[in-house]
């Protein structure tokens, strides 16, 4: 991490780590105090990686500092890393994704790229083994794997959660089998892959498809893989929704993740293909990341946890 920040705000990071420990973001923005995403809030830091709450005492990140560190990200080469940005974020090794914001040129209505870079907003991969175990067993019904969305607010831990399941389909958890599992990872954020080869451990049954739109991705892996299971981050729109059908009716378990709080959230985005899920599970926005408040069946009935 400390490799793609500039070296005034890595040496900042470096006390945070000693003072907070695990740190979710860091925002950097031209001319702003620094702030971190710790324990589910947004905290302003001091020069000494202390938390403190008067801007006027907090470390202020200037322009060259979000330019160093955008340096750093893109290796010095913007023009390598121009497709991702004009998604408005970029991937690093280690799973490490960077929002990116500033001045966009577009043409013709579309996006050609972004200049003036003026705020960072990275997100700090994190593995958490072992935090989806006490719920895995919800996740099954008559000795199949449910089809199964988690649902959750920016930074509420919902790849961390689907990054551990992924690893107990593909491995197995007690009486529950070992199963296989393509992962279709459009942003090289859940096995945070490096050269093709993933830095987590997803599993010893698990295949992966780094950097593949999700869409073509699915039906790749169910033509030439033959999975079980077919997992990937951040339900989108509608050719998205296609391929999870096309890969419930080719006989794959699906697990998935989607932006949301509440079932009427699920609902909206989702209309009639949410009927193809048989498990929710909404998880908080608290100081434990993955925190899972509930979990939904298909009907809509509460299986674990509270309304």
């Amino acid at each position: 991490m400390k490799n793609i920040l500039s070296e005034r705000v890595g040496r900042v990071y470096d006390r945070m780590l000693e003072n907070m420990g695990e740190i979710q973001e860091i925002r950097l923005r031209s001319d702003q105090p620094l702030i971190v995403r710790y324990r589910g809030e947004d905290r302003m830091v001091d020069a000494e990686g202390r938390c403190c709450t008067d801007k006027r005492y907090a470390f202020r990140t200037g322009q060259g500092d979000v330019e160093e560190s955008m340096a750093y990200i893109c290796q010095y080469s913007l023009y390598a890393y121009e497709d991702e940005m004009r998604q408005g974020f970029i991937t690093v090794q280690g799973g490490h994704r960077i929002g990116v914001a500033g001045r966009v040129v577009h043409h013709g209505g579309q996006i050609q790229s972004m200049t003036h870079v003026s705020s960072l907003n990275i997100r700090v991969s994190h593995q958490i083994k072992g935090c989806g175990e006490a719920v895995f067993p919800w996740l099954w019904e008559y000795g199949l794997p449910c089809h199964t969305l988690i649902v959750s607010p920016p930074g509420g831990g919902k790849t961390t959660l689907l990054r551990d399941f992924i690893r107990l389909f593909s491995d197995g958890f007690g009486d529950y089998p070992g199963m296989s599992v393509s992962l279709i990872d459009e942003r090289s954020e859940v096995g945070a892959s490096y050269m093709g080869m993933p830095q987590n451990d997803l599993g010893m049954r698990t295949d992966i498809l780094d950097g593949c739109p999700k869409a073509e991705g699915i039906q790749m892996m169910v033509r030439s893989m033959g999975p079980q299971v077919v997992a990937f981050d951040e339900l989108g729109g509608a050719a998205d929704i296609r391929a999870v059908d096309y890969a419930v009716h080719s006989g794959c378990r699906v697990l998935t993740t989607m932006h949301g709080r509440t079932m009427q959230d699920v609902t909206r985005r989702l209309d009639a293909a949410g009927n193809l899920f048989e498990r929710f599970i909404f998880l908080g926005s608290g100081q434990q990341t993955g925190q899972i408040c509930r979990i939904l069946d298909g009907s809509g009935q509460i299986l674990y946890g509270v309304d």
